[in-house]
């Protein structure tokens, strides 16, 4: 029975898509907000989800791109805008697929059952993050070093968790700023330089011995006995 968990503000159409979904042999699982849904989502391991992208506390887009950088589980938007921009959008930041509100229950069915095939196995979500003393916790967006809480926002915490996914090798500054900021942003090498500067305050790391600068070419986390 895949099990399908609906991500969706609208307790009225959670309702009936929980009811829909169930009779046509689904397990459901609900959230009505963004963090419920990203804990959720961590801690079920549904094997799709379905995603509002008008969401009472984040928005839906970013938790899709939040689940992207822990998880490969098949995500299908749902939202009200039909318009192309929006469905390129909801696309780069990770969806597999993207539905116009209102809806039929057999074509959100259907778009299901074609996103499990498409799905295969994936590997086990990575949700926590460590790189010596630096801890990561992906799903609540929560940092540590040394024992002491980071005070990161959501661009530095990426900036921070993509390096930490890679630590030991150095991450080019298009590479960067394709998987953080998203390939539009491929050329605006100047954010780096900025973040990097940021979150070296941060860590107390001000001689960039840990966060390690690899001059005209990226940038490393220096992973212990590096």
């Amino acid at each position: 029975m895949p099990r399908v968990l609906i991500i969706d503000d609208d307790l009225d159409l959670l309702n009936v898509c929980a009811v829909g979904l169930t009779a046509l042999g689904h397990e459901v699982t609900t959230a009505t907000t963004g963090r419920d849904g990203l804990a959720s989502a961590a801690v079920s391991a549904p094997d799709v989800i379905v995603l509002d992208l008008g969401l009472p506390d984040l928005d839906g887009a970013e938790v899709c791109r939040r689940i992207r950088t822990w998880g490969t589980v098949p995500i299908v938007v749902l939202s009200a805008d039909g318009s192309e921009d929006s469905k390129v959008s909801a696309l780069d930041d990770g969806a597999d697929d993207y539905m116009t509100k209102p809806f039929g229950m057999r074509e959100l069915d259907a778009r299901i059952r074609v996103a499990l095939r498409h799905a295969g196995p994936g590997p086990e979500p990575v949700t926590q993050l460590d790189v010596g003393t630096l801890h990561l916790d992906l799903v609540h967006y929560e940092a540590a070093y040394d024992g002491r809480a980071l005070d990161l926002t959501p661009r530095e915490f990426d900036f921070l968790a993509y390096l930490a996914r890679n630590a030991g090798k150095v991450c080019t500054r298009k590479m960067i700023l394709e998987n953080v900021w998203g390939p539009q942003y491929a050329r605006e090498m100047h954010y780096l330089k900025v973040y990097a500067y940021r979150i070296r305050r941060k860590l107390g790391d001000d001689a960039g011995r840990f966060l390690v600068s690899d001059p005209a070419v990226g940038y490393r986390l220096e992973a212990p006995g590096g």
